[in-house]
């Protein structure tokens, strides 16, 4: 059974008896939520992924509770827990699903060492993934998402997962995190895409997710050999560019954004250091999200 089987009033009940299991390859995670929205937007992003049972083993148990007291009523907030303990200050309600997403990635970032895990996107086409390692306000998300529609099977958007026995990359096919001129950016760029409602007034601004295509997620299972490690950057006017990127810079880069490189210890480094070698290593500047995607199908048509 997949969560687009459920009607929204039997996932509310499930979320609310925490009995909501989850696949989501190579990780499995029970969620419980008393926040209507949560209900929602999981039943729009989450629609093509496969249904556990109550009795399966979960790799994460999280949940987002309404806060009690008077305020309930006046401005309803939320708070996060993960395996029973609260992880995170309360936030607005309104802002409970985007809650799950977070606390998911923050469980597998400081849960998932069997990989090495960096704070990357990376799509797949003919076999071979593009890695895109980036800091926050890059554009990276919405690179992500453009590409995810024009012809790239989305591997992940946040968190890249490096097999260290297969050396291949493997993501979860989340959903995407858009923020600001990006929502609009993505519904113009992509009509087909689906978005949740834009949450306002947030400490990253507004914010919405992107449903990965449904082809992602029906092939959720298979790995990609890396090829091409890009760090993008968004710049307002700006020519598409691709620069080649010393592997000794993109080494120490691709360390800093990873969430357990010192975990891994001399094996973190001698992967990470495999990896850059294999792979094609850019810089890519980029503006307009039409002349990007050319540009990066230019650089896949190129191996």
């Amino acid at each position: 059974m997949k969560v687009g089987d459920l009607a929204l009033g039997d996932l509310r009940k499930r979320l609310a008896q925490g009995a909501l299991v989850l696949k989501a390859p190579p990780f499995v995670a029970r969620l419980r939520s008393d926040v209507d929205r949560v209900a929602e937007d999981l039943l729009l992003l989450y629609s093509d992924f496969d249904l556990g049972t109550p009795d399966d083993f979960a790799d994460f148990h999280l949940e987002v509770r309404r806060e009690g007291g008077l305020r309930r009523w006046i401005k309803p907030m939320a708070r996060f827990f993960a395996d029973g303990e609260p992880a995170f200050s309360q936030l607005p309600a309104e802002q409970g699903f985007h809650m799950i997403e977070w606390g998911l990635n923050w469980a597998v970032s400081t849960m998932a060492h069997p990989y090495l895990s960096y704070h990357a996107a990376a799509l797949e086409r003919g076999g071979r993934a593009l890695v895109m390692p980036a800091p926050p306000g890059s554009g990276k998300s919405t690179l992500t998402a453009a590409l995810a529609h024009r012809g790239w099977r989305l591997l992940t958007d946040e968190i890249t997962l490096y097999d260290l026995k297969s050396q291949q990359v493997t993501g979860m096919a989340r959903p995407v995190n858009l923020k600001n001129v990006s929502v609009e950016l993505i519904r113009q760029f992509a009509p087909q895409a689906e978005l949740t409602r834009p949450v306002p007034d947030t400490a990253k601004g507004t914010l919405a997710l992107m449903k990965a295509p449904t082809d992602s997620v029906a092939r959720i299972m298979e790995p990609a050999r890396p090829a091409w490690i890009v760090m993008p950057r968004y710049t307002a006017g700006a020519t598409p560019t691709l620069t080649t990127l010393p592997k000794a810079r993109m080494l120490l880069l691709l360390a800093e954004q990873s969430f357990n490189y010192d975990l891994h210890g001399r094996g973190g480094f001698e992967a990470t250091a495999e990896l850059v070698d294999r792979c094609d290593c850019l810089e890519f500047e980029y503006s307009s999200l039409e002349e990007a995607v050319q540009c990066i199908d230019q650089l896949a048509a190129q191996r």
